[in-house]
């Protein structure tokens, strides 16, 4: 990697925050190449073995030797494990140390393009639901894309601005926000961070967390946790932030245990409720980016809000399948008696019925983008199989499934046409390494390939 020059006035504020010394050891360190590192999905087995090393803070977390082709991965593609920087992975376990409640609601405010999401996802698993919000269109496509592929069915992706959540003020038992920042943290793999640096942008920053902090405040349930994070070093957009959140709201300080030889730094904030802790990751003490995180807990007896239960739900694109068609679903397709189906320009959509309540609550104030499982639509008697249905976990009941070695699984990502011996007619579900990987149907004298047109991979 070439020598990183870095903004004069970043270096005199680092060199303040960790002298001169130790500053020298800080800036050698952004000329390293970053470790790369993976976290699996546990609900999709252990991906492949490879040379790797486990992420001492998260159980699911490993450093890879060296960066492989992710893209001619077709377990990449099936949601097997997600590329995550490794101190993010570091919520894992603060949710571990809280114990978090895994059948609560869970809201990251700011979620694209997804990696804390899916750590949030995996966390609550079977037994909870997360709405993932992303303001931004585009990058709200890419969320929606990798919550699909990770294929649990418990969250639901919207793009919405902080403020329209404001109807919702004590309904989340816990709120991450990974706020918009001046990205210090990732100068070393980054050249545009560095480009972009510059303490006005900073001042820009920390104005746009404390709106967006304003609003995430007052969404955490009596009880509940806010985590906040950044991925940069400067105390304007971290330890500033904590006294901003702290004389807007209630909020009880936690502290988290660190094993030492982790070398994250604790940082402690006084304020009017006490002292407030943060944990810094510096990229020459730990294999990985520069990260912060501070975490909250809302007293007892703050308000707590329970969704309304509607008796006829009613939204503008959004229907709730009838007795016959849900019965028809859990029929045709193995699905659980506990779940609840919806409809959306004739596909449906799985959801777990313990959180039926909550969806049509938050359906009135949200935009989806997507939620549960889309498991696809009736022709007549047919039934028409959606890719996200292929990539999810729920059973696929009545589908014949075919393994493809790898050239055949790169051939169905790329979208290509595909011979494949040795299969009935109709819908058939392939697999590689017997990891679900979407559909291809045989029409008898050709086989179509079903992959998105969107996604296919144009790597050889």
């Amino acid at each position: 990697m070439s020598e990183i020059k870095l903004p004069e006035a970043f270096v005199k504020r680092m060199i303040n925050y960790l002298g001169e010394e130790e500053f020298f050891a800080f800036e050698k360190s952004l000329e390293k190449e970053p470790r790369v590192s993976i976290r699996i999905n546990p609900f999709k087995g252990i991906i492949h073995e490879a040379d790797r090393t486990a992420v001492p803070w998260n159980n699911e977390g490993y450093f890879l030797a060296e960066r492989p082709s992710f893209t001619l991965d077709p377990l990449f593609h099936a949601g097997c494990y997600y590329v995550q920087e490794s101190s993010s992975m570091f919520i894992a376990h603060i949710l571990k140390y809280i114990q978090a409640p895994k059948d609560g609601i869970f809201l990251d405010l700011a979620a694209a393009p997804g990696g804390k999401s899916t750590l949030l996802s995996s966390f609550i698993g079977k037994d909870g639901f997360l709405v993932a919000n992303e303001v931004i269109k585009t990058r709200a496509n890419i969320l929606k894309e990798n919550i699909i592929k990770w294929g649990l069915g418990n969250t639901m992706v919207t793009q919405n601005d902080p403020e329209h959540f404001r109807e919702l003020e004590g309904f989340f038992d816990l709120v991450l926000v990974d706020a918009p920042c001046s990205g210090e943290g990732l100068f070393r793999k980054d050249q545009e961070a560095r480009n972009e640096w510059s303490e006005d942008n900073v001042n820009l920053c920390a104005l746009r967390q404390q709106r967006i902090m304003d609003q995430a405040g007052a969404l955490v349930k009596g009880g509940g946790y806010l985590i906040y994070s950044t991925c940069t070093f400067n105390e304007k957009e971290n330890e500033d932030m904590i006294r901003f959140i702290c004389s807007e709201y209630a909020y009880e300080p936690v502290r988290i245990p660190i094993d030492p030889t982790w070398k994250i730094t604790e940082t402690a904030t006084e304020t009017e409720d006490g002292t407030f802790y943060g944990y810094r990751f510096y990229p020459h003490h730990v294999e990985g980016e520069g990260f912060f995180v501070s975490v909250f807990k809302r007293p007892e007896d703050s308000y707590i809000q329970e969704p309304k239960k509607i008796k006829d739900f009613k939204h503008s694109h959004i229907k709730a399948a009838n007795k016959q068609e849900s019965q028809r679903l859990i029929s045709d397709l193995g699905l659980d008696e506990r779940s609840t189906f919806y409809s959306l320009q004739d596909s449906f959509f799985w959801t777990n019925a313990k959180y039926q309540t909550h969806f049509e609550f938050l359906s009135r104030f949200l935009n989806i983008r997507y939620f549960g499982v889309e498991l696809g639509k009736f022709n007549k008697e047919q039934f028409i199989p959606n890719h996200e249905f292929a990539v999810s976990i729920l059973p696929k009941k009545g589908f014949t499934a075919h393994e493809l070695n790898l050239d055949q699984a790169l051939t169905f990502l790329r979208k290509e046409d595909m011979v494949v011996d040795d299969i009935p007619e109709g819908w058939v579900l392939v697999t590689y390494q017997n990891i679900p990987m979407g559909w291809i149907k045989n029409l008898g004298n050709r086989i179509n390939n079903n992959y998105p047109k969107e996604w296919r991979i144009r790597m050889r």
